[in-house]
């Protein structure tokens, strides 16, 4: 019976253990003990858009162009930031104040210049000025697939997976949904189902938020806000972003307009001058609000548009 017994113990010992080792695969999908924070001190291989990557243990030299909203959410500050010429990711200055620049075309000898342990690109197409084979023989790198870096959301996962910060990610999303929530309360309580609309402009350009661009999806779909007939009417928000004529923005019937833009842009003295414009509801309402510093409306991550909604919150409920 002895015998018997330590026979049992044995094998259950053995399916255990067997368990354990077949949850412990390499690939990013695998189960979360491998993946949580404490993995961020081991080194990990993950499956991305251009192969596998081994991803260090806690990389201390990391660029992620133009994922820098994830990165800083995550509590993590980049070897070196995006930019195109003197432009950055104003909205993230405070956290990022003395991180020097890098082009956003990630040219290999400025790589080379900051001395990376680790790169992340948003997308294959976002490989431009060298191979994945030229960068990944600087520092390992991972290349986030198309269908991940279309969703702000999978971005913040999926940086959260690569830094082994999952938990960290996850508790980011929770908070931001429940700001979402209050803030769904507060505009209810204050313009009920009076619409609103958002405007880009650049130069003497005017770019009309589709219901899925930026923080207009999180506006729209999540917040409840009414959608004007004209932005309902319009396709989907593509990659290529087209200007719309002032004739074409004179349809647009909305009660409330937010248009975005820096301080001094040809476009605001051009509405200013525009009787189509001015006859708008929202502008003979009084009720268009300029946002002089654009960064965060035009981009998508979780610390872009919790401003972006404090923004609105501020104006239309306080």
């Amino acid at each position: 019976m002895f015998n018997k017994k330590i026979c049992i113990m044995f094998s259950l010992l053995f399916v255990l253990t067997f368990i354990t080792a077949c949850g412990n695969g390499n690939e990013e999908g695998t189960s979360d003990s491998t993946n949580k924070e404490e993995g961020a001190n081991k080194e990990r291989t993950l499956e991305h858009a251009s192969g596998e990557v081994t991803i260090p243990a806690n990389p201390e030299r990391i660029i992620a162009p133009y994922l820098e909203d994830s990165l800083v959410a995550l509590g993590v500050t980049p070897a070196a930031q995006w930019s195109i010429g003197s432009d950055v990711l104003d909205y993230l200055q405070p956290q990022l104040e003395g991180v020097p620049k890098i082009a956003w075309d990630m040219p290999l000898e400025q790589v080379l210049k900051h001395k990376p342990d680790l790169l992340i690109f948003s997308s294959p197409s976002s490989l431009q000025n060298g191979s994945y084979e030229d960068y990944s023989k600087i520092a390992p790198t991972y290349v986030y697939k198309e269908e991940v870096s279309s969703n702000w959301r999978d971005q913040l996962k999926r940086m959260g997976r690569i830094l082994g910060k999952q938990d960290k990610a996850e508790q980011i999303l929770a908070d931001f949904d429940k700001k979402v929530k209050e803030a769904k309360t507060s505009l209810q309580e204050a313009i009920g189902d009076e619409s609103v609309a958002f405007i880009w402009t650049k130069g003497d350009q005017f770019f009309v938020f589709e219901n899925n661009r930026y923080i207009a999806e999180v506006v729209y779909s999540e917040m409840g806000v009414t959608q004007p007939e004209f932005i309902k009417n319009l396709p989907e928000a593509g990659a290529q972003w087209k200007p719309m004529s002032i004739e074409k923005l004179g349809q647009l019937k909305a009660d409330h307009v937010f248009l975005i833009g820096s301080e001094g842009e040809g476009g605001f003295e051009t509405l200013k001058n525009s009787s189509v414009w001015q006859s708008i509801p929202a502008a003979e309402k009084d009720q268009i609000y300029v946002m002089n510093k654009p960064s965060h409306w035009t981009i998508d991550g979780v610390i872009a548009h919790s401003m972006s909604i404090d923004k609105i919150v501020e104006t239309l409920a306080e």
